[in-house]
């Protein structure tokens, strides 16, 4: 599985070249590691549909850092719609962008990365590598919204996407770490097996819901995908609607099995994605744009998933699964016939499009073989699932139930309306609107991957049986109710009612779009209004900050620093460290006078008013640390404090001939030292008390430690630990400090020459005296 996943990122960044050759023959490869992705998964599918296939690699094994992968059966639904919809895409490519084409090199390079970081994302049994590469896959989707840049659209939906996902992603980082810690493990498979409760599971669980909510563009963090439209329309096929909003609902679904009982799991998830599933279809109704429209459609159908996925039953998450894979099979076509559309006809605005129909009837069977999927007409695999889901919430009744079951069929009847909209405005002659012109009529790389996705999806829901096969494994990982399986025909009952009255509800919603159109423009609540505040707000705090801070005042700049290192680390070693009981106040008589010393340099240094006396006395604090070092054992840490306190203070000494012999003209009162007093203070203990805490926290050996010591000798043929250490282990550490010393060592120079250059035309002029135009004759003779 690894080997799968480095595959496409190897091969990612080897497509430049074969796109300086071809760019054509760049996407016709991109496609070969999906293809022989997708057909290894099917190998794979007894297997995966039992006790699934497992794979395990070290990655620093003494910290318990290993990449984990795990193919089951929601994993073997993931790679279809990763893989196998991302390998036909990759076809369309050849076919979409021009053979000169300045966006197709960058293009198939990141599809294909981000087709391995998704297959990454899905394969991962581990939450640690998981968010590794759910963060990659939010670069990638950078990248291609952003594309060159060149475009203020471009760049702005691009970092719209960046920093709705990226803050989700960190919160959801720190949810991972308290659920990992709260189980003792970060594999995903033994947390499932033995989900923990308590209240740092609950801040955990919140945690990760939001990333998972940002990812899948649930409410109010949706406006990110409409905006991300403005990428090639593949690019909006691939990401925006077969894989990568995607994540968050898989998240949901992986982890529900073990938490979907506590309401702090389904509770958000069925709000949030029922609100998202009514908003997003609403918003639907009122676009023009037929990308901006799929795009709500997305949105939409996201809110659906997350709801199926995230309630914790099993008919319902045997509707969410099998809609996963129609969703994909309906949506991603439905983006490729609008991309055939816009480059057949210059446009994709449905107000001047008309008689579509019959200049492209090829495209127009398929996208309406996928629009009635989307809309859940029978006997496609859209109705499949949607009657599934119907099923699942009549079923349960109560008040939940019940809810759940009417909101999802009014999101339903807008699912129906928006699917009409996209049809009518697509590709029906239109009353006084002249027919449009089809200027480059599709070939069959435009067309072809259109069809073979919408026939998939009819196919798979005449060959229900399949998918049931296939989603069976996850469904029964939750109590099994009423023995429900997926079929295309279950008698008359509630939920062929339910489908009845969506059909109906949506055509006649459609009818009425005037009167929709009208006061669908007029929503109160406004998220992408919301994300410009806050940004908006955001940076006028950090000018605020910034103004106040960043004032040129070094007491102020390490003051600040100091505040909140008492506030952060200070304050959580305080509520969650210990105080060892046995401490000492010192372990050898010669720590008393050297500690003594650094004590009374330091109470002097804050009484002195000339600069040639403090660096003086910082010097000695620093000789007085290093004998420290001495006492303890580390001759070689003390031989380096004595060569940077030595090249410092000769450095402070030049520096000084340049800068008056008083701090102040006039000694500062007490009312305005006493803050600086406090904060050093209390800085410094804190320091202390941080020390003491960590070091008593460690009970045994370090693990780290222990390799060093073993390595040491067999692969760097040291006997001292230490030099092995600093030369060999952590080489690029010591050349970069090289580099500073080095730097040091040339400012020192820099300030010696400048000496000697004043000194030398001292002599010319004949005067006694250098004048620096700072200091006064007393003050030159000290320094020199």
């Amino acid at each position: 599985m690894l080997a799968l996943v480095l595959a496409h990122l190897v091969l990612a960044g080897l497509l430049p070249m074969v796109s300086a050759r071809s760019r054509p023959a760049a996407f016709a490869v991109a496609a070969l590691p999906p293809s022989i992705t997708l057909l290894w998964a099917f190998s794979q599918t007894g297997a995966a549909l039992g006790a699934g296939v497992t794979e395990s690699v070290p990655w620093a094994p003494a910290l318990g850092l290993t990449l984990s992968f795990r193919l089951d059966a929601l994993a073997l639904v993931m790679i279809i719609l990763v893989s196998g919809v991302g390998a036909v895409i990759l076809v369309h490519c050849i076919g979409y962008f021009a053979p000169d084409s300045p966006q197709a090199t960058r293009s198939a390079a990141l599809l294909l990365a981000f087709a391995g970081a998704m297959l990454g994302l899905v394969l991962a049994d581990d939450l640690l590598t998981l968010y590794v590469f759910w963060e990659l896959t939010s670069i990638a989707s950078f990248l291609l919204v952003g594309q060159g840049g060149e475009r203020r659209a471009e760049r702005r939906a691009a970092v719209q996407a960046l920093l709705v996902t990226v803050f989700g992603g960190l919160a959801m980082l720190l949810g991972f770490v308290l659920l990992g810690e709260a189980a003792g493990t970060y594999r995903i498979s033994e947390i499932l097996a033995d989900p923990p409760r308590g209240g740092l599971v609950t801040v955990a669980l919140v945690l990760v819901l939001l990333g998972a909510f940002t990812k899948s563009a649930q409410l109010p963090f949706h406006p990110w995908l409409p905006a991300a439209m403005v990428a090639p329309t593949p690019v909006s096929a691939y990401l925006h609607a077969a894989s990568m909003v995607k994540a968050g609902v898989y998240l949901v679904a992986r982890l529900s099995p073990g938490f979907a009982d506590l309401p702090v799991w389904w509770g958000p998830v069925v709000v949030v994605g029922l609100g998202t599933m009514l908003v997003g279809g609403w918003r639907a109704l009122a676009e023009t744009d037929l990308k901006k429209l799929l795009a709500f459609g997305t949105v939409s159908q996201l809110g659906f998933l997350m709801v199926l996925l995230g309630a914790g039953q099993r008919t319902a998450a045997l509707a969410g699964t099998a809609m996963l894979l129609a969703h994909a099979l309906f949506k991603a076509p439905l983006f490729l016939a609008v991309g055939t559309i816009d480059h057949a006809t210059g446009t994709r605005d449905l107000r001047k499009l008309s008689g579509l129909r019959t200049a492209l009837p090829g495209t127009a069977i398929a996208a309406t073989l996928a629009a009635a999927s989307m809309a859940g007409v029978p006997p496609l695999l859209g109705f499949v699932g949607k009657e599934a889901a119907f099923e699942a919430f009549v079923s349960e009744g109560g008040a939940r139930g019940y809810l759940l079951a009417f909101g999802v069929l009014a999101g339903s009847v807008l699912t129906v309306a928006y699917s009409a909209r996209f049809l009518w405005g697509a590709f029906a002659a239109k009353p006084g609107v002249e027919p449009t012109a089809v200027r480059h009529p599709p070939g069959a790389l435009l067309t072809g991957p259109i069809w073979l996705c919408a026939l998939a999806g009819l196919l798979l829901g005449t060959a229900y049986v399949l998918v049931d096969l296939l989603t069976e494994p996850y469904s029964a990982l939750y109590p099994d109710e009423h023995g429900y399986h997926l079929a295309l025909w279950h008698g008359f009952n509630v939920p062929l009612l339910f489908t009845a009255i969506a059909l109906g509800g949506g055509l006649l919603l459609h009818r009425a779009r005037g009167t929709v159109d009208a006061l669908s423009h007029h929503s109160p609540v406004d998220a992408q209004r919301g994300y410009r505040a806050t940004v908006e707000g955001v940076s006028r705090l950090a000018v605020a900050v910034t103004g106040r801070l960043q004032a040129g005042s070094l007491p102020l700049y390490l003051g600040a620093i100091l505040v909140t290192f008492v506030l952060l680390p200070g304050v959580a070693a305080v509520l969650a460290g210990q105080w060892p009981v046995d401490q000492l106040v010192y372990d050898s008589v010669l720590q008393v006078p050297l500690a003594l010393v650094v004590v009374v340099a330091a109470l002097a240094l804050t009484r002195s008013h000339r600069r040639f006396t403090a660096v003086l006395l910082v010097g000695v604090i620093g000789y007085g640390v290093g004998g420290l070092f001495i006492v303890d054992g580390a001759p070689d840490l003390a031989l380096a404090q004595f060569l940077v306190e030595t090249l410092s203070l000769v450095a402070f000494v030049f520096v000084l001939r340049r800068l008056p012999s008083h701090f102040t003209e006039r000694r500062a009162t007490l009312r305005s030292r006493l803050p600086r007093l406090v904060i050093a203070a209390v800085g410094g203990l804190t320091v202390a008390g941080i020390a003491v805490v960590l070091s008593a926290a460690r009970v045994g050996p370090a693990a780290v430690s222990a390799e060093f010591v073993r390595l040491a000798p067999a692969e760097a043929g040291a006997t001292n630990v230490v030099s092995a250490i600093i030369v060999d282990f952590r080489a690029l550490d010591t050349v970069g400090e090289i580099g500073v010393l080095f730097i040091a060592a040339a400012g020192v120079s820099s300030l010696v020459l400048a000496t000697r250059y004043d000194t030398r035309r001292k002599r010319r002029s004949g005067g006694d005296e250098v004048r620096s135009g700072q200091n006064d004759p007393e003050h030159e003779r000290e320094v020199l």
